[in-house]
C-alpha cells in the first residue's frame, strides 16, 4: 500500500507555521500561502500591509514538536500593539482586531 504524501509544508525544522482563513464571499478558506511566507513575522507584516482582506481565523502548528493551536487572539493583540506605529492601518487590520477581541 503507497503513504498519501505529507500536506505539511516544507519549511525548516522546528519553525512555527502561521496559516489564515478567510471569508471569501460568504464562504471561509485557507488562503494559499508559499512556504516561506508562513512565518509569524510575515504573517504580520502581510496582515498590516492589508494583503489578507477579511481574515477570520489563524491557525499555527509545528509539525516537528506535534503541536497545533488557534493563535487568533494572540495575533489580534499583537496587532492592537503595533497599531500605534503606523500612520495608516488597513480597514480589514481594524476589522479582524475587533472581531478577535470579541472572541
Amino acid at each position: 500500500m503507497s503513504r498519501s504524501p505529507s500536506i505539511a509544508p516544507h519549511v525548516a525544522a522546528d519553525q512555527d507555521v502561521y496559516l489564515v482563513v478567510e471569508e471569501f464571499a460568504g464562504r471561509r478558506a485557507w488562503c494559499e500561502t508559499a512556504e516561506e511566507d508562513t512565518g509569524r513575522a510575515t504573517l504580520m507584516r502581510d496582515l498590516m500591509d492589508g494583503l489578507y482582506e477579511d481574515p477570520t481565523r489563524i491557525v499555527a502548528f509545528n509539525t516537528t514538536e506535534g503541536w497545533s493551536r488557534d493563535v487568533t487572539v494572540e495575533i489580534a493583540d499583537e496587532l492592537r500593539r503595533r497599531l500605534v506605529e503606523f500612520d495608516e492601518v488597513a480597514a480589514c487590520v481594524l476589522k479582524f482586531v475587533e472581531r478577535a477581541a470579541r472572541r
